[in-house]
């Protein structure tokens, strides 16, 4: 039994090319399908995210790696209405050892464009239900899938690959976690309703903030993320009024000049002080080019104020320090593979063993039903117990010794000693 992966990710093609090879929620019942009822494919799992597609394959025979490589290929193609030469100098093949260390790399998100995150583990997971619910699985894709979720856990568990914030989006809300302890407590304002903003809004939305306004030129845009959210919207000129309320400001529009200026804030905080509010200090996080908040607010007290550049500087080091885990990783990688393959080898070893024995059975079935006839027409029991042994060992060492003579003429020393130790002799 082998292992292959067919794959095509952000590192081989671009966006507009692998999004025409992904297989939505909706066709990955109908693709698992049609692909395990290939011949040569004897169990299999697609894994399809914005940045990968990938077909994770267990065959029979090493030997019909090729002949899966082109039908596979040829497949993916026309499951897509695609020509194959657009994208096949895009794609890459892993087999084995290679292919079980490229999906622990891939369910780690070391293989991912931002080194560490943590969403493609969930992802793997869900291409391994739905693998399984679609009755998909080989016994070594189930084992192997197994196994490299639990490789998963112990990477993270030992080294630092997922405990420093990656992306500007995830650092500016882990500041805000990190300022303030208590969630309920706090009011926060979004300020724009763009991509970055969007991608915050998920990111602070399991953590059960107190409340949420979300100020934005447009209502119709503010819209979908206010429901997200179930936030409140206002426009922008009344952040004014409403910023002594927040706690936290998370501005990221396409505005020309400050939306928040020195005064602005001033004021605020004068009326926060004059309301006693629960949190005095305020985090204010710019993540807008040109700057959504004036500068000159860094110098007052009790403001905290972030731009893009100090967490981009987060996120740098940060990458670094994943970079830094990623080679740690990369030993329990190449050990807990080693395992896998261990394993596979055997569950190859078990099939030789299983025909071996059962050719074994063959011959004293065989055997045994021509002495018990013979002894049945009147024969002399001794001579055709003596003749059945006789027989009974010469059949059962023909083929070792065959191997031996074989590996004996052609000097092969390393054969003979492997031959040696499984038939219990000892080497002279």
């Amino acid at each position: 039994m082998s292992i292959a992966i067919l794959g095509i990710n952000h590192k081989t093609a671009s966006v507009s090319l692998r999004e025409r090879v992904t297989f939505s929620p909706e066709s990955i019942d109908k693709a698992l399908y049609s692909l395990y009822q290939h011949p040569l494919v004897d169990g299999c799992v697609i894994l399809s995210t914005c940045n990968r597609t990938e077909i994770y394959f267990s065959y029979q025979q090493a030997s019909d790696l090729v002949r899966l490589q082109s039908s596979a290929e040829q497949w993916l193609s026309q499951f897509h209405h695609l020509d194959i030469q657009l994208f096949k100098a895009n794609l890459y093949w892993y087999t084995d050892h290679h292919a079980v260390e490229h999906l622990i790399r891939v369910a780690c998100g070391i293989d991912s464009m931002i080194i560490g995150e943590p969403q493609i583990l969930g992802q793997v997971k869900q291409a391994y239900a739905y693998s399984h619910e679609n009755q998909c699985l080989s016994v070594e894709l189930t084992k192997l899938f197994q196994r490299v979720f639990h490789v998963a856990k112990r990477i993270r568990t030992e080294t630092n690959i997922g405990s420093s914030s990656a992306s500007v989006a995830y650092s500016a809300c882990l500041i805000a976690r990190q300022l303030f302890k208590n969630p309920a407590q706090l009011n926060v304002m979004l300020v724009g309703a763009g991509e970055t903003i969007e991608l915050i809004a998920r990111y602070l939305k399991p953590h059960g903030f107190n409340h949420i306004i979300v100020a934005n030129r447009t209502r119709e845009k503010a819209l979908n993320l206010a429901n997200l959210l179930d936030a409140e919207i206002i426009a922008l000129p009344d952040i004014a009024v409403r910023l002594k309320e927040v706690d936290i400001v998370i501005s990221s529009t396409a505005s020309p000049l400050p939306i928040i200026g020195k005064g602005m804030v001033e004021r605020s905080m004068a009326l926060r002080k004059q309301l006693n509010s629960v949190n005095q200090k305020m985090l204010l996080i710019d993540l807008a080019v040109p700057r959504d908040i004036e500068g000159e607010i860094s110098n007052m007290d009790d403001i905290y104020l972030y731009t893009i550049d100090d967490l981009q500087q987060i996120v740098q080091s940060n990458l670094e320090q994943r970079l830094i885990a990623a080679k740690e990783a990369e030993l329990i990688i190449e050990e807990e593979a080693n395992l896998f393959m261990q394993w596979l080898r055997s569950r190859n070893a078990v099939a030789l063993i299983k025909q071996y024995r059962s050719q074994a059975e063959m011959i004293k079935a065989e055997l045994t039903h021509k002495a018990i006839n013979a002894i049945k027409e009147g024969g002399d029991i001794d001579e055709i117990m003596t003749k059945f042994s006789h027989q009974l060992t010469n059949r059962l060492i023909h083929a070792p010794t065959q191997s031996l003579l074989q590996a004996a003429s052609q000097n092969c020393c390393n054969c003979l000693k492997v031959l040696s130790h499984g038939l219990g002799l000892k080497e002279h």
